[in-house]
């Protein structure tokens, strides 16, 4: 499917909407009367859950819903579907880790959101339900952002309008739910830009920052299934929303009146303004600047697969490493734009099954190293070559540990941190990364700052040292600072002498960002200097495995896993619930004989950075076993999904010891695993 399909999804929501708001709506009254009053006998049943009935009632009763709409209600009560009615509306969605994200098209579509459905079978409209993507939460959303935006720019003093830039994946409705974002932004009063088809999550963050724009949104849901899409918002940083200005939006998303919503439906994109090319060569030149050493890629002969798995990673990632001189073979039947993603599970760069077809091309053709990125490119997975031209899944923690470690030597042999490094200096991670990083930061001398999950945390620290180091600089020559005008080496200069210099950043999901001229991980920069790594060691007579190995006869063993369960709907939210609330009341004592060390809970108790910054609380727990073993538990942000981060760790003297060393700490933690999931199912039962 290409970019026009997308339009013309659009085109056909448009004239459902114009019908909609030109139609009688006052004979939907009656008809929901009825409606409401099938709620109450199912609620009354004690199959429709309260919140679900109560957020139905709201919706029914709001008089700014389609005739679309109306008809799907009316087929899944009269149907008695309490289960889809309950998924769909025992919550409203609101923002996590990653913003807005969720369904947009339900588990059970009626005939009413079916409608003319595509060739592809994708629905004609988004599914129905306070808990869903569709087109009134984003209203809801886009206004109570539009007013978040406005109050935020009179209390700078500012007399300007808010300042809006919108970016979209390939996914099912994005370039809708862009264009009706945009529209409602120039409706309220606002300026709105649009790219002219689908960029990066990472493109994004870089254009906020470059127009000089209030807030930023991007219509994504990363690598989640096709039925789900989002809605992620960035501040003026280019960073995403982050305490206290995430409950601000979300105070004024929820202070939105219902009552008309439906005057925003008709997209009007006379006052929205598309973005030229100007702005993607300003990204891609961002890009290529984030390689240390550019000479690397001469005469290297490095050889690499590259795959979008449908999205939008050839956008930007291709050109930029035209520039450096590396013409990468390409997974064809992958590079088409799909919002099915046909060829995979799972769009996901974390899974083997999602780069099968990637990896079969690199065994066939013989390559060093293979790279696929998620829809919207903030992510990005890798396979290397072992000595017999097998292609190797390299984890997200072992590919942030070598560019971290990678980086920070090449930051060293330009001078532009210290050889025995230095406190003004960080590499940025989360807690549940690997704490081989802690370990690579702690033995190059500088320091190590862990966040809560989500990369806006990562965001958030490199705006709190651009803000220090610029307000250092105003008190110290009374100028006023363009930051952004600055190369990286004057920024180091700086941040090292009022601040703190950010070396690089990732987290264990397969996110990394190299600079902060963008502030979200970026895929299409994580794949640039991957391939500068795995050209620089290719011409040294090294490899990228060989590389990883030498990191842990540097600083011992680490191996990481992750147990995950999935709870889909309310009945599911219920359960992931009872297990964060159980691991509060009730800690487990020990697990395969190994007793608990320590529980810390980060939802009670308090703990600071070592820049002296208290970490939010959150339902997150880290266990530490007597074994040196640990583990961390926490609810996914974006998914109906309980997580556990798995850490082992051994030492290992010698190279021949290796082996055997990797084999006995990955049973035992597997083993750990394994017990942590049982353990939890109970919890999730009891």
């Amino acid at each position: 499917m290409d970019e026009y399909c997308f339009e013309e999804d659009a085109a056909i929501l448009r004239i459902d909407f114009i019908l909609i708001i030109e139609s009688n709506r006052s004979e939907l009254g009656p008809m929901n009367d009825s409606l409401i009053a099938l709620v109450d006998d199912l609620n009354g049943e004690g199959e429709l859950h309260d919140e679900a009935a109560a957020n139905l009632r709201v919706w029914l009763e709001g008089g700014f819903l389609s005739l679309a709409s109306n008809e799907a209600l009316k087929e899944l009560l009269e149907s008695g579907n309490a289960e889809e009615l309950n998924n769909r509306f025992y919550k409203k969605i609101a923002f996590g880790t990653g913003g807005l994200r969720g369904r947009t098209i339900g588990a059970t579509p009626t005939k009413g959101e079916k409608g003319d459905m595509d060739e592809t079978g994708v629905p004609a409209f988004p599914a129905v339900g306070s808990n869903m993507l569709n087109e009134y939460t984003v209203i809801r959303a886009t206004i109570g952002l539009f007013e978040f935006s406005r109050k935020h720019l009179e209390t700078q003093g500012k007399g300007e309008i808010p300042k809006l830039v919108i970016a979209h994946d390939v996914r099912h409705f994005s370039r809708f739910f862009c264009e009706l974002s945009a529209s409602i932004w120039t409706t309220c009063g606002g300026k709105a830009f649009i790219f002219d088809g689908p960029r990066s999550t990472p493109h994004l963050s870089f254009a906020v920052r470059y127009l000089g724009a209030t807030c930023g949104i991007v219509i994504t849901a990363s690598h989640n299934p096709p039925h789900d899409n989002g809605y992620k918002a960035y501040f003026t940083d280019g960073g995403q929303l982050v305490p206290p200005n995430d409950q601000s939006v979300i105070d004024e998303v929820e202070n939105v009146s219902f009552d008309g919503l439906q005057k925003y439906l008709k997209i009007d994109l006379d006052k929205v303004s598309t973005l030229g090319p100007e702005l993607d060569e300003a990204y891609v030149n961002a890009v290529v600047e984030t390689v240390i050493d550019p000479g690397a890629f001469a005469n290297s002969g490095l050889r690499v697969v590259f795959t979008p798995i449908h999205g939008t990673g050839a956008i930007s990632t291709l050109p930029a490493l035209d520039r450096l001189g590396v013409e990468p073979s390409l997974v064809e039947s992958q590079m088409i734009q799909d919002s099915n993603f046909p060829t995979v599970k799972s769009p996901n760069p974390e899974n083997a099954e999602a780069l099968s077809l990637a990896t079969a091309l690199s065994e066939e053709i013989g390559v060093d190293i293979l790279l696929a990125t998620d829809p919207d490119c903030d992510r990005m997975g890798v396979a290397a070559a072992d000595s017999d031209g097998k292609m190797i899944l390299v984890t997200g923690n072992q590919i942030g540990a070598m560019l971290a470690d990678y980086r920070i030597r090449k930051l060293k042999k330009m001078g532009w941190i210290p050889e025995g490094g230095t406190e003004s200096a960080a590499l940025i991670k989360t807690f549940v990364t690997s704490p081989l990083q802690d370990a690579i930061a702690k033995g190059h001398g500088i320091k190590c700052i862990n966040t809560l999950t989500g990369f806006k945390w990562i965001g958030e620290k490199l705006h709190l040292y651009e803000q220090a180091a610029t307000l250092a600089h105003k008190l110290e020559t009374g100028e006023e600072l363009d930051y952004d005008s600055l190369s990286q080496k004057e920024r180091s200069k700086l941040l090292q002498k009022h601040s703190t210099f950010y070396v690089f950043g990732g987290e264990e999901s397969y996110g990394y960002l190299p600079t902060d001229a963008v502030r979200d991980k970026d895929g299409n920069a994580a794949s640039v200097i991957f391939c500068e790594l795995a050209a620089s060691l290719k011409k040294e007579g090294s490899t990228i495995l060989e590389y990883l190995d030498s990191l842990y006869l540097q600083h011992g063993y680490f191996l990481e896993t992750l147990g995950q369960i999935v709870y889909e709907g309310a009945a599911g939210a219920a359960k992931i619930a009872r297990i964060l609330e159980t691991y509060r009341s009730s800690p487990p004592t020990e697990f395969l004989g190994s007793k608990v060390e320590r529980f810390i809970d980060f939802g009670r108790e308090t703990v600071n950075d070592p820049d002296r910054k208290e970490i939010p609380k959150q339902d997150l727990y880290f266990i530490e076993l007597e074994n040196g073993y640990r583990y961390a538990v926490r609810g996914s942000g974006t998914e109906p999904k309980i997580k556990f981060y798995l850490f082992g760790n051994d030492a290992v003297a010698e190279k021949s010891e290796l082996k055997a060393t990797k084999a006995k700490t990955k049973a035992a933690l597997e083993s750990l695993k394994q017990a942590v999931l049982y353990d939890a199912k109970n919890r999730a039962e009891s």
